[in-house]
């Protein structure tokens, strides 16, 4: 009996999932987010993607500031936090991680990531913001969009 090969294509969530994306802002509630999502990675022997969305300073930018060197210098900061954590923890346990920086808003930067990377569940920290419990946060468009399992870290 001759075995039927099926096409090769990207299925979400078949067996555990492959990424997991943790976004990362610096707040103390991403933080969370990235420690809860290595966490899963480890127990699923999924890819952290670590995600930090690098906003658009039109305002700044009309006024002189150098954006890249602003963004540029946050997103380096996060990854030597992230390299100090992964040096902290070596020999505890390991997750493959990965460090990934996007431009824009941060839903359409994450909802960007998510799609780009594949990713099979999405990790973000609640919003710090009082405002956000009245207009919405990028937790809460996230889980409206339906695209993947988000989890809110709190």
């Amino acid at each position: 009996m001759e075995e039927q090969k099926l096409p090769a294509h990207f299925e979400r969530g078949t067996d555990g999932p492959k990424v997991i994306l943790a976004g990362l802002d610096g707040s103390d509630t991403s933080w969370r987010a990235a420690a809860y999502a290595a966490g899963l990675a480890r127990r699923q022997h999924a890819l952290l993607a670590l995600v930090y969305v690098q906003p658009y300073m039109p305002t700044g930018a009309a006024l002189g500031v150098p954006v890249s060197e602003v963004d540029t210098g946050i997103a380096e900061q996060l990854l030597a936090e992230i390299r100090d954590s992964v040096e902290r923890l070596q020999g505890t346990f390991t997750v493959r991680w990965e460090f990934h920086t996007f431009r824009g808003d941060p839903y359409n930067g994450l909802t960007t990531a998510a799609e780009q990377l594949t990713a099979d569940a999405v990790v973000v920290g609640a919003s710090e913001r009082a405002g956000h419990r009245f207009v919405g946060s990028v937790a809460v468009r996230l889980v409206k969009a339906g695209r993947w399992p988000v989890t809110v870290v709190p």
